[in-house]
């Protein structure tokens, strides 16, 4: 180059902007970026603890709940058993204990039971009870009479035969029977089967 200036030497200035302040703007933005998304985040965790957002939705549907009546609300009506007075009962030992059958009977009377036969048990009950007793009846008598003779011997077995004629029931005496259960007891026992049960009705939704 002619002219009045003249660059001379073998070094020459640069033109070019410094790289330092493009490095600067590009962490600046990449920084807002960052606290962009973690502000986003933030808010997106306290709507799903507060319930944000879904809240008003799912209302509504809180609202349809299913109603059931309280248990006593519509009794079924009393269950139909007979009274003692209205049962006759064989009582019959099968232990090896003499008059147990006699002394049975004579309580199992003063309680308003009716007595028919009392007296040993037959060869295949004979000396094999060896629980409090067995009740036995016909198959109508399994909710009707025995319910009512169990409240007397509630530890008893029941049994019914299909093939039994007759309304009556027998109460065969096992090795294990001491006593009749206390009267008390029992007329709270017969009471109870009496009493009216509570009968499930349909679902009732509040929509």
């Amino acid at each position: 180059m002619g002219g009045q200036y003249r660059i001379t030497g073998d070094k020459y200035p640069r033109m070019r902007r410094p790289r330092r302040r493009g490095r600067i703007a590009l962490l600046v933005t990449a920084s807002a970026a960052v606290l962009g998304m973690l502000g986003w985040g933030t808010l997106q965790l306290i709507d799903v603890f507060t319930g944000g957002g879904e809240a008003s939705a799912v209302a509504p549907k809180a609202a349809c709940a299913t109603r059931s009546p309280s248990p006593g609300a519509s009794p079924a009506a009393a269950k139909a058993v007979p009274k003692p007075g209205a049962i006759t009962v064989n009582v019959l030992n099968a232990t090896t204990r003499t008059g147990l059958a006699k002394k049975t009977a004579d309580e199992l009377k003063k309680r308003g039971f009716r007595i028919g036969d009392v007296g040993n048990a037959p060869k295949e009950y004979d000396k094999k009870v060896k629980g409090t007793g067995i009740l036995l009846g016909p198959a109508a008598s399994l909710d009707t009479s025995l319910p009512v003779l169990a409240a007397q011997l509630p530890a008893a077995e029941r049994r019914t035969d299909a093939g039994r004629k007759g309304a009556a029931v027998d109460l065969i005496l096992g090795d294990a029977f001491k006593n009749l259960a206390p009267e008390p007891d029992a007329d709270r026992a017969v009471a109870t089967l009496t009493e009216p049960k509570p009968t499930a009705t349909a679902s009732k939704r509040t929509c």
